[in-house]
């Protein structure tokens, strides 16, 4: 089930989320390592996000057909890396902010091609990271229900459909994920590299002899699991054949 989200909702995410990552990573020494990203420190996160929201920002409702590879952010000293990623949020969410959802917009998904595509990628991308950044000075804090049930129906609508698995692709069965603060719940079917979200219980296969697997949780830990985050057996309740979530994992 996918919540119906709307463009002010996912902006207003990104208004939130957005300095939330910022007042992190300004804390500590850039060279900190960030534990839930290995390899990244503090400096390569900020250097991610704002060259994602620099790239997104340039494109975002301009008519290109194909944006072509996502440069490389700028390597500055730390104060001014940090005043580009200023600067970088403030235009790209301008930028967002004057768009209409309609708008034709290329995108990289098995999705509509509309700029509301990027209203959503934007709103998670935020989230997720800054969780990372938050990690980093040690108190991460939940990504809010409602962003997060919408975050995990992105990763099963657009990141799996768009081949973006990093987990194994050769197993088979029903998952049920449920949410338990935002009251959603989906249920997804593997069949080796190939993966469905289904919309109800009663149109799974009644013969169906693969093995299913239930996870029940937060929003904000069913959705950090999927982008890799946290492990389910530390934040997840869990029936059935664990194995079938590493399957869906996007991060």
């Amino acid at each position: 089930m996918r919540l119906h989200a709307t463009k002010d909702f996912w902006l207003a995410a990104m208004r939130a989320d957005g300095p939330a990552l910022r007042a992190a990573v300004g804390e500590p020494d850039p060279a900190t390592p960030v534990p839930s990203c290995p390899d990244w420190t503090v400096a390569d996160l900020t250097r991610h996000v704002g060259g994602i929201l620099a790239w997104v920002g340039g494109f975002a409702g301009s008519g290109t057909a194909h944006p072509g590879e996502r440069p490389s952010a700028p390597e500055l000293a730390w104060p001014e890396t940090l005043a580009w990623f200023d600067e970088t949020f403030a235009r790209t969410l301008a930028r967002l902010d004057a768009l209409d959802p309609e708008q034709p917009a290329w995108n990289w998904a098995p999705q509509a091609k509309r700029a509301a595509f990027w209203h959503r990628r934007l709103a998670h991308e935020l989230s997720v990271h800054r969780w990372d950044a938050q990690m980093a000075v040690g108190r991460a804090e939940p990504v809010e229900a409602k962003l997060a049930a919408d975050g995990v129906s992105e990763v099963l609508d657009t990141w799996l459909p768009s081949g973006r698995r990093r987990g194994p692709t050769d197993r088979h069965g029903v998952l049920h994920l449920q949410a338990t603060d935002a009251h959603q719940e989906w249920f997804v079917r593997l069949r080796g590299p190939g993966v469905a979200l289904l919309d109800t219980a009663t149109i799974l296969d009644t013969d169906d002899h693969h093995a299913r697997v239930g996870a029940a949780g937060t929003a904000s830990d069913l959705l950090l699991t999927l982008w890799g985050r946290t492990r389910p057996e530390d934040v997840l309740t869990v029936t059935g054949d664990a194995g079938l979530l590493d399957s869906l994992r996007t991060g």
